[in-house]
């Protein structure tokens, strides 16, 4: 059953995945790339060199949003058993840092191939810190979002535009850490007798 801990386990996930990829073809020839977690400090100037480096491909969270098309059947399962499910699609964008153009499309055009060739993540290919359910799996998708979108969530944060794209980790659930009490019923009323004047 997967906990709060899913939602950082996702993004580990990504990150080995694409790690293991770069490590076995390298995106640019005779150097070597890795993919790595950021957040949002990481993209000032002054901590790029140590927090991301060059060449590599950084994978930032910028948002968080519940699953529209899977919520309601959650929540029927829920009131079942007892426990919350919240189901999460995780919006991520993947940005590529290197020397020049040629190197950041080499970068971004490795991580497609590799997310297009496992665009689902279940079993060992899922984290193992996220407590995961036999049956879950996570599904990487492209996010169609506008040009403008990408550019205001640059706009949010310390660096200039930079080559990206967006991804979403789709069917993320969190599970409460355990199933809420059942009230006890203490009186049970079968029948009123009275009469209406």
């Amino acid at each position: 059953m997967a906990g709060f801990p899913a939602i950082a386990a996702a993004g580990k996930s990504i990150e080995r995945i694409l790690n293991e990829a770069f490590a076995d073809v390298q995106p640019i020839s005779g150097k070597t790339s890795r993919a790595v977690l950021v957040r949002t400090t990481d993209f000032e100037e002054a901590n790029v060199p140590t927090a991301i480096g060059s060449p590599a491909l950084s994978i930032y969270l910028y948002r968080a949003d519940f699953n529209k098309t899977m919520r309601a059947s959650w929540s029927a399962v829920g009131n079942q058993d007892g426990l919350g499910h919240l189901v999460l699609d995780l919006h991520f964008l993947l940005t590529a840092w290197a020397d020049n153009a040629e190197f950041e499309h080499r970068i971004i055009g490795r991580t497609m191939q590799v997310l297009e060739t496992k665009p689902v993540l279940s079993g060992p290919l899922l984290d193992s810190s996220g407590s995961w359910a036999p049956t879950e799996t996570v599904s990487l998708v492209l996010e169609e979002i506008s040009t403008e979108a990408v550019m205001r969530t640059f706009d949010s944060l310390p660096t200039d535009y930079r080559l990206s794209i967006p991804y979403i980790a789709r069917m993320v659930r969190i599970d409460s850490l355990k199933a809420a009490p059942e009230l006890p019923v203490t009186t049970v009323i079968s029948g009123v007798a009275g009469s209406l004047s």
